[in-house]
């Protein structure tokens, strides 16, 4: 299988470091395209793979052929290759707002596309990525696609409908953890905690927290009622978030995201 990535910037990267660690494909069989000089040759010497300025000769070299650029410029990008790309190549797209539909009046022509939407845990192999399909990949070929997004993370099959919430819950999300984690880390050093122990103790506790949720599977609600004693210190801070809006502001942001998403 020949990979080609147009664009390695962060979240490019990301995958692919997941991808050839986890051994989902080999550096060698990798065509990375990207118009920084600087930046091309660092990653080709980081990750070990082959890399271009060429667009058009990314799409040339490539079986499945990841976009990972931003959304403002996937029109230019897709005008630029898409009388280069293979008609058996498999197209997987990480842009938000870049539905199926769009992506194949852009092209003009019929094509095995995949939408997804991954988010930058995967740097640390723990990426969660919503994908999709239109009618022309095959189940084989979108098996070898959900390989590579699982190398990096866990991949979940959705309905496109549902993409923009994605984006609002997984893509957008880990920046509503790092505050809360910064937030967090500033009232314990408040408290006179060393800034370092007050991170770790922190970001542990929501690493922590995450894991029992998902295996455990037991309603957030119900661990949530496990931490808050009677007349304990946890059901006081409850309370203050509660009274400060902090669902609410939660939810207001999420749907602020999935509605600007619809919209790139």
């Amino acid at each position: 299988m020949k990979l080609g990535i147009i664009g390695l910037g962060n979240m490019g990267c990301a995958m692919l470091g997941g991808m050839i660690k986890n051994g989902a494909v080999k550096a060698s069989e990798v065509l990375g395209a990207e118009p920084g000089d600087s930046r091309r040759n660092e990653v080709g010497k980081n990750l070990g793979i082959k890399t271009t300025a060429s667009n058009k000769e990314a799409a040339e070299w490539a079986d499945i052929l990841v976009l990972s650029v931003k959304p403002q410029v996937y029109e230019a990008v897709i005008e630029d290759i898409r009388e280069h790309t293979k008609d058996t190549a498999v197209i997987v797209s990480i842009a938000p707002g870049k539905t199926l539909k769009w992506l194949s009046e852009h092209f003009g022509k019929e094509l095995k596309l995949v939408r997804c939407m991954p988010n930058t845990p995967a740097l640390v192999l723990e990426g969660c990525t919503g994908v999709c399909r239109n009618g022309y990949v095959t189940d084989e070929e979108f098996e070898s696609v959900l390989k590579l997004l699982n190398s990096f993370g866990k991949a979940i099959e959705t309905e496109e409908k549902h993409m923009d919430a994605v984006v609002a819950v997984s893509g957008s999300s880990p920046a509503y953890v790092f505050i809360m984690i910064e937030a967090m880390a500033d009232a314990a050093v408040a408290e006179g905690l060393p800034r370092a122990h007050a991170y770790e103790f922190a970001a542990q506790a929501v690493l922590g927290s995450a894991r029992m949720v998902l295996e455990t599977g037991k309603h957030p609600a119900e661990l949530k009622d496990m931490v808050c004693s009677p007349s304990g210190t946890t059901i006081d801070a409850v309370q203050v978030l509660e009274r400060r809006g902090f669902r609410s502001a939660i939810i207001e942001a999420m749907r602020a995201c999935a509605e600007k998403s619809s919209k790139l």
